[in-house]
């Protein structure tokens, strides 16, 4: 029988070459980098300055998530080593794992097998500080808030309308509501507040957006943290927090260069989630991809009608980027579960099932040809269950739409398994006469956004608002907002608001418990169904089976 290695196991006993070495292969010199260890460096950005982003960029996006696994971080690390492995020369830009998943239920977030970016466990811990920096700067600005009411409140904020909270990069329930500033007057005001973690904290939203130091700064200035009695924002700015935030934050905007287990170049930086925030890795380190390379493969998180529809509505419009080619990630195995089917049985054939979890895919790449005008390919993650039968009826399928199938095995054969999606989306980049489109037009209203994104990217029919959703609506509208683009905080495991319809449900109503403006980042979040921006811990944690052995080697990560 064969042993299969875990993923750790297959990256500790990977031979890594030294970043230098890695980052000459894009014209990158010791004078470009700066190093922390052997394995690991950011790119200074500022000594690129001059150079031009010429290279094409690939997003790769998925099916709605299931238990199954689609592996679409996996899918990024193989195409970008299959692009190099057919004499492209390309870069991956992927988000930073956040420690939250890691320790709850996801675990590791570097790719798998043998397509994973190295040092596998830095990564996926602490990596280069990134996020202990933007959870300092977050949790600064909340003191510098607290500190200025405690001291007369000059600016005379409403306790009852503070809009910051404060953050941790781990998923703990019990600080989701929090009564804090209790006992003697010293201890500050009492009052209700509350966690956040660290990936939905508009700080990690304006790390990823920002285009330079400058932007950051200025972003930062604009970050609205509360109202006044008199209903007047009240910014950063005004709370005179912004520059040491930024001081926080001078390293942290640089973005961090790795290596495939093929010695590729990988380059890592931000990691807002895509269910409470807008899933891209940062603006900066896309942009720095297309200088250094022809082709850039990003990622946009979970499916494609929350990572890849913020990707483009959010990040390409601010960006003035443009996709070159779309790679939807799908797995018969996840298919078949959305067909109704159980875990337990996917290991058999079963195309009522797979025919009833179609449309799931089958909308994902509808979204991107009709609705954003985008050349399209499915990547079909091979398993070793999936029967010819199955897949033919997957790809017969997506040809009813125009658009082709290509089985990836990037999982066991690396760049190997991805030369022939490689191709494909080589000749995708190359056609002519592309009409890319946004989902929506800025000059909508904030209610003809969200109704837009209902109706065309998730098939639903209506949007109810709740008491203060139709309140805020007005306020914010009011203030000025009402031009930004919308980032929906909504369920990853549906298309709806309700986790529990699979598939591609259609007319459903979506539920808008809240809205709130993030003035820095330059969106405002619309808050759908139950959706938290602190998650809790399953009943059984990624985190019971990590531990380090007696030669110092993380165990259990995966």
């Amino acid at each position: 029988m064969t042993e299969f290695l875990s993923d750790i196991e297959i990256a500790q006993q990977a031979e890594m070459a030294y970043i230098d070495e890695v980052v000459k292969k894009i014209g990158l010199t010791r004078d470009n980098i700066e190093l922390f260890g052997n394995y690991k460096a950011k790119i200074d950005v500022d000594s690129l300055v001059d150079k031009e982003a010429k290279g094409k960029l690939i997003l790769v996006t998925a099916i709605t998530p299931t238990p199954a696994g689609e592996g679409k971080t996996t899918t990024v690390v193989g195409l970008g080593d299959g692009l190099n492995k057919i004499g492209k020369k390309a870069i991956v830009a992927l988000r930073e794992p956040s420690l939250g998943p890691v320790f709850g239920m996801k675990g590791g977030a570097a790719g798998g097998g043998y397509a994973q970016v190295v040092p596998m466990e830095d990564i996926n811990l602490h990596f280069t500080g990134d996020f202990h920096a933007i959870g300092a700067a977050n949790n600064l600005l909340a003191a510098m808030l607290d500190n200025h009411i405690h001291q007369g409140n000059e600016l005379q904020i409403d306790v009852n309308r503070i809009t910051w909270k404060r953050c941790m990069d781990m998923n703990d329930r019990q600080l989701r509501q929090v009564v804090d500033g209790l006992g003697p007057k010293v201890n500050g005001v009492p009052r209700e507040d509350g966690f956040e973690i660290t990936v939905a904290s508009e700080i990690m939203a304006i790390l990823c957006l920002a285009t330079d130091l400058n932007d950051l700064k200025t972003r930062l200035e604009n970050i609205i943290v509360a109202y006044t009695i008199k209903n007047e924002p009240v910014t950063a700015g005004e709370i005179k927090a912004a520059g040491a935030m930024t001081a926080l934050l001078k390293e942290a905007i640089k973005p961090n260069i790795v290596q495939t287990l093929e010695h590729n170049p990988a380059i890592i930086h931000g990691g807002p989630f895509a269910n409470i925030a807008h899933g891209c890795n940062s603006v900066i380190a896309t942009q720095t991809a297309l200088k250094l390379s022809d082709y850039v493969v990003t990622e946009a998180g979970f499916g494609a009608d929350l990572g890849a529809e913020k990707f483009l509505d959010i990040k390409c419009r601010q960006a003035n980027l443009q996709p070159d080619a779309v790679v939807v990630v799908g797995t018969i195995r996840a298919l078949k579960m959305h067909g109704g089917l159980a875990k337990s049985e996917l290991g058999n054939e079963d195309l009522g099932a797979l025919k009833a979890g179609l449309p799931n895919l089958l909308k994902h790449v509808s979204n991107m040809t009709d609705v954003y005008h985008l050349p399209t390919v499915v990547a079909l993650n091979k398993f070793p269950t999936d029967t010819e039968a199955e897949v033919n009826l997957v790809i017969d399928e997506c040809a009813k739409l125009g658009v082709e199938v290509i089985l990836s095995d990037v999982w066991a054969k690396g760049g190997a398994g991805a030369t022939e999606l490689a191709e494909k989306v080589v000749a995708l980049t190359e056609q002519a006469n592309k009409d890319f489109r946004f989902a929506y037009e800025e000059e909508l209203s904030i209610e003809d956004k969200i109704l837009t994104l209902t109706k065309r990217i998730y098939g639903g029919s209506a949007v109810n608002y709740s008491k203060a959703a139709k309140q805020q609506l007005i306020n914010l509208t009011e203030l000025g907002f009402a031009n930004l683009p919308i980032c929906m905080a909504k369920t990853q495991y549906s298309f709806s608001d309700d986790p529990s319809l699979i598939g591609a449900p259609t007319d459903f109503e979506i539920e808008v418990t809240k809205l709130k403006v993030s003035a820095g980042a330059g969106f405002i979040v619309v808050y759908t169904g139950d959706v938290m921006t602190m998650p809790g811990l399953p009943k059984v944690p990624a985190a019971n089976n990590i531990s380090v052995n007696e030669k110092g080697q993380i165990t259990g990560l995966f």
